[in-house]
């Protein structure tokens, strides 16, 4: 499985997602700064999922025939300690997800 974070994820999330998934972000990657529409098209080619706090995503664009499978975590802040508690959720999730899904995770 290989994984995308968000620009807008804490960057050291990456070492707590299992170790069998390919992560890499946004940053890495050098697409920081890319709008939705033009990161998902990009990161589908690479990816198999993306993971985001970018709630509005979702309504913004059509998953429709999207080969890209989409967590959208709900956290009080980005920081780090926020997220952590979903990262077993995540790590679950990231084992069976299949393309053109949306799923929401809260922290």
């Amino acid at each position: 499985m290989r994984v995308l974070l968000d620009e807008n994820m804490d960057r050291r999330l990456k070492r707590a997602l299992d170790s069998d998934f390919a992560v890499m972000t946004v940053t890495e990657r050098g697409w920081s700064g890319k709008r939705n529409g033009e990161l998902l098209r990009l990161a589908e080619a690479e990816f198999d999922a993306l993971v985001t706090m970018d709630k509005s995503i979702e309504y913004q664009q059509n998953f429709s025939g999207i080969k890209l499978g989409i967590i959208i975590v709900s956290a009080r802040s980005n920081r780090r300690q926020d997220v952590a508690p979903a990262v077993p959720e995540i790590n679950k999730i990231l084992k069976t997800m299949q393309a053109g899904v949306v799923i929401h995770v809260a922290a």
